[in-house]
């Protein structure tokens, strides 16, 4: 029964991904308001092209603040080869490649282009109650 929990399940399809040429305090915005790590960075065909995270954001910031380079823009900034997954793959699967130096956030596509996103805290949640029957609190959803 837990193997076939597909990450379908426990992803995230209403965040929106960050855009090329998005200055990075809208960046920040948008990680603080939907409380996640990181954001998957998409083309105007949503093909995933980077992702940028909390901490590639604190080291931009620095970095432009120390030098007082103003506002820079995603793509100087994010990493440009993302770990993706599919909708299809197996939650436990999944979870089973999670380790040190592994993303939080992972970009779930389909043919290419990002359908949504599955979250450590989703993929926790779902193997601890259903796994080991624990009435845990859903994680918030962001706004």
């Amino acid at each position: 029964m837990l193997r076939s929990i597909k990450v379908a399940d426990v992803m995230w399809n209403h965040i929106e991904p960050i855009r090329f040429g998005t200055p990075l305090t809208k960046v920040v915005k948008a990680l603080l308001s939907n409380h996640v790590s990181g954001l998957p960075v998409v083309d105007d065909q949503r093909h995933v092209v980077g992702f940028i995270s909390e901490q590639d954001c604190i080291h931009a910031l620095l970095v432009s603040s120390y030098h007082s380079e103003g506002d820079p823009i995603v793509e100087e900034v994010m990493f440009r080869e993302p770990l993706t997954v599919s909708a299809e793959e197996s939650v436990v699967d999944l979870a089973q490649k999670l380790g040190a130096g592994k993303p939080k956030v992972y970009p779930v596509v389909d043919h290419d282009r990002l359908i949504g996103i599955v979250t450590r805290t989703a993929i926790l949640a779902e193997l601890a109650g259903i796994g080991f029957g624990v009435d845990l609190p859903r994680h918030p959803e962001p706004d």
